[in-house]
Formats: structure tokens, C-alpha cells, sequence
């Protein structure tokens, strides 16, 4: 698709849909809130852009695909909801002070969004260039996983508009994340009567908490932390269930599989405990190896951009793990990710969404 004509960046329209979206709010599995934020972006999109914006309708809410026609090259990759519930944005509205964007989603990731559209916008030809933007990215990305990894395929880069890492870095690395639940099965009986009639699923579960934890091995990126836990009933009862959940970071998929394995391995300590593990590590380990002939081309147009690795997990993981080439944090600039404070730098907007542009073009031509 051709555009008629192109258009300068400018910070005031850019803030203008920020606004539009930050203001419709988009929480995770809200399925009507997610609806009216993916007609938003979509009508986004098509304003600056053309062409049509298409919902994807899925069982966590409608991804939204536009495609500028032709040969697919390069796939913009982001995500509309956010983790902030309905209520956020009466008490933490959409404002601009001091340099800065506040409000809920500006950096994670709506003004990466923004930013890559009018960066697009810029350019006089969008032949090769594909949008998908979903909606369950903050809870894991099953229902828009395959079709990410469908369209990675087929366009072959992928660019990632996360918030940018410390500093406006981009991400070239990611560890691969899950989530492990281990539950526990004992026996009540009442704590003063009879207390060794139970099987306490409580100091069952410290066991557990402790050998979890030594399976992590910072030395090499894992970490392995135990981050909720319940257990018991009333305080006169032998509790007989807990519960705790596990956060699982990994470097490299050889880790991916020790800890799965490890999990599945985990053994009661208390004779007639039993344990239940549910769980995996969903996001398998984004390698820089993968962002290194993008970032080489990133370099060039701004050369004191720095990369850097980091811990989070994002839906670039997935693209990455196919060995399409993936670079991410090309979105917004700023900081407090999932926190009160979460803010963008409005003076990096022009520049971020100039460096898509420039990667858009060179990826094509390198791709001809």
C-alpha cells in the first residue's frame, strides 16, 4: 500500500492518541473493556495510516491485525491491555507535567504503540508492513500465541514496542519466565486434641518453600522465587491444603528443562502429604543471539543506542524462540512498568518512532 503522502512526527498529535488510549482503559480479561480499547487502536491505526484494522475475536478479548499488502517483511509486535484495573485512571488520570506522560499504560506499552504508528506514518510506502497488537499479553499470551508466531513466520523480522530498559536501551535479550502453582494435600485434626492425627500441609509446605528455592542458580540467570503462599483454615486446625506459587526466571532452555524437571520431581517430606505441581516456564528464553543483526542495523541509525538484557518476559520470547530475528524495547521511554509511578519521556517520543521508520526501511531493503 502506498500512501498518498507522508507526514512529519509530531509530539502534539502523538499525545493526542496517547491520550485517546490511555483514557479507554484496558485491563486484562475485562473482555467489553478490551473490545472498546481494540476498536480504539484500531481507529488509530486507520486514521494515520489507512488501510483497515482487523479484529481478531479470541477467547481473552480481540487482537487487532492491519496489514499494508504486498510481500510481508516486518512485523510491528505489541500489546493493548494492561495490567491496571477498571478504577485506575479516576485516580490516576492521563497528565502531562514536567516532561513527562503519566497515567495507566503510558510506558507499558501504549506510547510504544503511538510512537510506531507515526513513526509508519512518516514513511511513503508501507508495502511489507504488518501491526498485530493483542490482548492478553500481560497474562501470558495463550490465546494470541499461535497467532503471533504465525505472523513472525511469514514476515520474518519482528519489532517489539515494549517500553524501552533503563536509560532508552533496547532489550536484545529476555529470560525465559513461568509460573509454577505447588499444591498441597494433608490432613486436618484439631490442633490441641489431637495434632499428630493431621498431616500438616502447612509444614509441608515450608519443606517445599525451601527445596523450590535452592533450585535456582543465579550463576547462570536462573532465579527461582517463591513469591504466594496460603495455607489453613482456623488457628485451632491442622491445616490440610496450601498453596504456593513460584516465579521461574531462565537464561537458556537447558535451565528451561532443569527446573521443569526439578518441579516435577518434587517429593513430600511428611508421610501422606501430597503435592501437585501445575505450571510450566511459557516463555521460552529470548537469546541475544537473535536480536544481533537488528540491533547492528538500530546502531547505525542512532549510534549511541545501547542494548541490554533483561529479566521480564515479553511476546518477542516467542518470535525469538522460532529464530526469527527480534529486537524489542523499541517503544516507549520511561520507567514504572506495572507501578503508580509509571511515566514516559515526551522529549524521546519523536526519536523512537523515527528509529521504527528507519528500521522499517532498512529491513526491507535488506530483505529485497
Amino acid at each position: 500500500m502506498t500512501m498518498h503522502k507522508t507526514v512529519d512526527v509530531t509530539v502534539d498529535a502523538m499525545i493526542e492518541d496517547l491520550r485517546t488510549l490511555v483514557e479507554i482503559e484496558s485491563p486484562s480479561r475485562d473482555l467489553d473493556a478490551l473490545v472498546a480499547s481494540a476498536k480504539a487502536v484500531a481507529a488509530v491505526i486507520e486514521s494515520r495510516l489507512g488501510g483497515q484494522a482487523v479484529l481478531v475475536e479470541s477467547e481473552a478479548g480481540p487482537h487487532l491485525h492491519w496489514s499494508a499488502g504486498d510481500d510481508p517483511k516486518v512485523l510491528i509486535l505489541g500489546h493493548h491491555d494492561t495490567v491496571f484495573p477498571l478504577g485506575t485512571l479516576e485516580r490516576r488520570p492521563f497528565v502531562i507535567e514536567d516532561g513527562h506522560a503519566t497515567g495507566p499504560g503510558v510506558f507499558d506499552m501504549l506510547g510504544g504503540l503511538v510512537q510506531a504508528v507515526h513513526g509508519l506514518a512518516t514513511l511513503d510506502d508501507l508495502s511489507g508492513v504488518e501491526i498485530l497488537v493483542t490482548a492478553d499479553e500481560e497474562v501470558g499470551s495463550r490465546s494470541s500465541r499461535a497467532l503471533i508466531e504465525e505472523r513472525a513466520l511469514a514476515c520474518g523480522a519482528v519489532l517489539v514496542l515494549e517500553g524501552a530498559a533503563d536509560g532508552g536501551a533496547l532489550k536484545t535479550g529476555r529470560k525465559g519466565c513461568g509460573t509454577f502453582q505447588v499444591s498441597i494435600a494433608g490432613r486436618a485434626s484439631h490442633a490441641g486434641l489431637e495434632p499428630a492425627a493431621g498431616v500438616n500441609a502447612l509444614i509441608e509446605a515450608a519443606h517445599q518453600v525451601l527445596d523450590i528455592a535452592a533450585l535456582g542458580r543465579p550463576d547462570v540467570g536462573t532465579t527461582v522465587t517463591p513469591t504466594v503462599a496460603s495455607a489453613g483454615t482456623l488457628d485451632n486446625v491442622v491445616p490440610a491444603e496450601a498453596t504456593v506459587i513460584v516465579d521461574v526466571r531462565v537464561e537458556s532452555a537447558g535451565e528451561k528443562d532443569r527446573i521443569e524437571s526439578a518441579f516435577a520431581a518434587l517429593a513430600p517430606h511428611l508421610d501422606e502429604a501430597e503435592i501437585a505441581v501445575q505450571g510450566a516456564i511459557g516463555r521460552p528464553p529470548m537469546p541475544e543471539s537473535a536480536s544481533a543483526e537488528l540491533f547492528a542495523v538500530a546502531k547505525q541509525l542512532l549510534p549511541d543506542l545501547e542494548g541490554k538484557a533483561v529479566g521480564g518476559g515479553s511476546d518477542g520470547n516467542f518470535t525469538a524462540a522460532l529464530g526469527v530475528p527480534t529486537l524489542d524495547g523499541l517503544g516507549a521511554v520511561g520507567g514504572g512498568a506495572h507501578a503508580d509511578h509509571e511515566y514516559l519521556v515526551i522529549e524521546a517520543m519523536t526519536e523512537r518512532a523515527n528509529l521504527v521508520a528507519g528500521l522499517v526501511n532498512a529491513i526491507r531493503v535488506s530483505r529485497r
